[in-house]
């Protein structure tokens, strides 16, 4: 099936065709016609299936046959979790638009609001929005929301984990009765589901991928190392393969900071992207990597979602998230659009726990492999005393709990990261003794 067999206008199937794009996706040939049929859909799709396009398309065929915005006004809401992902589903939404009368805009925290209190003067058909600086705008009067007739809550999941479910259901509650409502999530889970079953009415469910599955077409290679060696490994590994871009993953802001500066020390160009920079800097760092300006970027999980890039070659997790699911959508950010893809873990003793999570999640098994040259303690003992050495990883003991709670950094407008312990680093070794 091509993109002509979907109902698409002319206008649209030429933005298609001008990005190089032949073949939808399966997430698109069943959301697209769906979508079009004015049905309410819950979508299940995993990062890196085309699902932007899944619902862009539509929304922009039906808002180019309906009435003329208003001031203040707008009549399709795309509400995501984080800044980077409004961004990138603003600049979708550009590109498909190339050929229509369509307005757009993106809204989000971390800059001043004034610019977007002035964008929005004269309507807009279709605002792309945090959902903290959406209920910003509608306080202020800035945003009406009469004339709007479709919603659609992107990465609906990450905004769940994120602890947006009061604001999207004051949200909700603001907007006509009468709409098309749009939800896409990379998991179905409980959460999800009651959502979905107090915002869609008969809602057409989308499932392409299985729940929690990782996608095939990325290797995924899990390195034993020590906690201390981890930045020599990363330098090591960095410099061997020459990837021209590398996604590297660390747990916390102040990680990710440190992590930037031993590989600008040892001649690797590299910049970070977390809660504590300023909307323009993440901006252009993030341009700086797509670019090839600079060859790695260190991120926290706000990225985990909202960095899109056909041709990432490798996903570095510097450590293993707290929340397995992340685990998911860190590694779908390679092996996009059909490529191949390599997701690497560097995974220390101290993440028994978090590895055990990852594995039940995805329902696989890691061997775990070791860099030459930086074979861990554990195993450099066991050879020398003639223990026998123990790949597998740790089992599990049935009923241990997915993850445990931690405190959350309220980073403004929605982008929330693990706080790493404030505690002295005594107790934080008795805490892991436990």
């Amino acid at each position: 099936m091509s993109f002509n067999n979907l109902g698409l206008t002319n206008a649209l199937l030429t933005a298609i065709t001008e990005q190089g794009y032949k073949d939808p996706s399966a997430i698109q040939r069943e959301a697209i016609p769906a979508i079009l049929a004015h049905k309410d859909v819950m979508a299940i799709a995993q990062t890196g299936t085309g699902k932007t396009a899944g619902f862009s398309l539509p929304v922009l065929q039906l808002l180019a046959d309906q009435q003329v915005t208003q001031a203040k006004h707008i009549r399709a809401l795309i509400i995501t979790p984080t800044r980077e992902l409004a961004a990138q589903v603003a600049t979708s939404i550009n590109t498909y638009a190339a050929h229509l009368n369509v307005s757009s805009l993106a809204v989000f925290g971390g800059v001043r609001i004034e610019p977007q209190i002035t964008a929005l003067e004269n309507g807009v058909d279709v605002l792309i929005a945090t959902p903290g600086r959406l209920m910003d705008l509608y306080q202020q009067g800035a945003v009406h929301f009469e004339q709007l007739t479709l919603l659609v809550l992107d990465e609906a999941d990450r905004m769940l984990d994120l602890g947006f479910i009061d604001d999207i259901k004051k949200i909700s509650a603001l907007l006509p009765t009468k709409r098309q409502t749009l939800m896409f999530s990379a998991t179905f889970t409980n959460q999800i589901k009651a959502l979905a079953e107090t915002m869609l009415i008969n809602p057409v469910l989308i499932e392409v991928e299985a729940a929690n599955s990782t996608v095939d077409n990325i290797k995924q290679t899990l390195y034993h190392v020590d906690k201390h060696q981890k930045t020599d490994v990363l330098i090591h590994l960095l410099k061997k393969k020459k990837w021209p871009q590398v996604l590297v993953f660390s747990r916390t802001k102040q990680g990710a900071e440190a992590l930037v500066n031993s590989l600008k020390n040892a001649g690797i160009s590299a910049d970070s992207i977390h809660a504590n920079r300023t909307q323009h800097a993440r901006t252009i760092a993030l341009a700086e990597f797509k670019n090839e300006t600079i060859n790695v970027l260190v991120a926290t999980d706000i990225a985990a979602r909202g960095i899109d890039i056909n041709q990432l070659p490798c996903v570095i997790n510097f450590d293993l998230p707290y929340v397995a699911e992340d685990y998911v959508h860190r590694i779908g950010r390679t092996g996009r659009a059909g490529k191949k893809g390599h997701a690497i873990s560097l995974f220390s003793d101290d993440e028994v726990k978090q590895l055990n999570a990852i594995e039940r999640l995805i329902n696989r098994t890691f061997s775990r492999d070791v860099v030459a040259g930086f074979v861990p303690s554990r195993q450099r003992a066991e050879q020398m005393w003639g223990g026998a050495k123990d790949n597998s990883p740790t089992k599990s003991k049935k009923g241990n709990k997915k993850a445990s709670k931690h405190q959350f950094d309220d980073d403004e407008y929605g982008n929330f990261e693990p706080m790493p312990d404030s505690s002295n680093k005594k107790k934080s070794n008795k805490r892991k003794r436990r």
